[in-house]
């Protein structure tokens, strides 16, 4: 099969399209056969490595999130068939979307419904499952209360907020100027340009904050939450950074990679609750030209591999 490769931490230099070996499902396995892979932020950060993305074995081939047809069944899986078309995450810590064919448990997959196109659904993946954890699961986010989503043009922010405004919490969220009217139709009450506006003058108003960013924006996210606030974190504060407040919980989702969560997503996206993101379309071929624009930071939506 044709597959990107990683051939060493480093620079968008290191990654090379080339062959890989067929992969063959064990039991309770499944091969599929990739139509559609997205770009997710972690995979720049496994490209270069470092700290807990260090690699020891080369070639690696990259990638979370998926959407394809089955092509084998492994032993014991009776619940999917050869020619179902289907969409899922890789199980914690197993990489591989960057190919033509993949194996995955079957556990973690869902059926793709003929509503969805391959890009849509891959693209949908990871994020839907990262933003429903994060609200739903962790923030437990309720009717009437406020919530600030950091960064809410990027995937799993743009997802979160379609999520927040479905429970009918208000929705606060931060993006540049060019973004706005693209957050607004997401479902933002109010959007702060961070290139011009400090958004903790907004004072501590918000029920729960959702830092898709972190970094230097972490201190500002206690600033804006209530007493008893919870702050939920996905991108991490700086190296030894101490939360300057015990009145407020700060969590980090544990975001299962499972069934039950894609099917979660597909009955809000029936009853239109949540749409499909904004989609940049990519060539296998050309990963490097779509890292270097997942880097930049400055996306919207998701970068999706058109594999087939």
């Amino acid at each position: 099969m044709k597959a990107m490769l990683m051939t060493g931490h480093g620079g968008v230099d290191m990654l090379r399209y080339g062959e890989a070996p067929d992969p063959v499902a064990g039991p309770g396995e499944l091969v599929v056969d990739v139509y559609a892979a997205s770009v997710n932020g972690a995979d720049p950060k496994v490209r270069r490595g470092g700290g807990n993305y260090t690699l020891s074995q080369f070639p690696h081939i990259l990638g979370r999130d998926f959407s394809g047809v089955v092509s084998a069944v492994g032993a014991g899986v009776s619940d999917l068939k050869v020619g179902d078309a289907v969409f899922g995450v890789l199980d914690q810590g197993n990489e591989g979307t960057y190919a033509e064919k993949l194996v995955v448990k079957a556990a973690l997959v869902a059926k793709k419904p003929d509503t969805l196109s391959h890009a849509e659904a891959a693209a949908l993946g990871l994020i839907s499952l990262t933003a429903l954890t994060a609200i739903e699961d962790t923030a437990k986010l309720k009717r009437g209360e406020t919530i600030l989503i950091q960064g809410g043009a990027g995937g799993v922010a743009g997802f979160a907020i379609e999520i927040a405004k479905h429970i009918g919490a208000t929705v606060i969220t931060t993006a540049s100027a060019r973004n706005h009217d693209y957050v607004r139709k997401l479902g933002a009450d109010q959007v702060i340009d961070y290139n011009k506006e400090d958004f903790t003058t907004i004072g501590p108003v918000c029920d729960v904050v959702f830092d898709t960013v972190g970094g230097g924006v972490r201190a500002g996210c206690y600033t804006v939450l209530k007493p008893g606030g919870r702050l939920v974190w996905i991108a991490p504060a700086p190296a030894g950074y101490q939360a300057p407040r015990s009145d407020v919980a700060t969590m980090k989702p544990d975001v299962k990679r499972d069934r039950p969560h894609l099917e979660r997503m597909l009955e809000l996206l029936k009853a239109g609750a949540v749409h499909a993101p904004e989609i940049t379309p990519y060539k296998l071929a050309d990963a490097a030209k779509a890292h270097e624009i997942s880097e930049s930071r400055h996306l919207r939506g998701k970068l999706v591999f058109e594999v087939r």
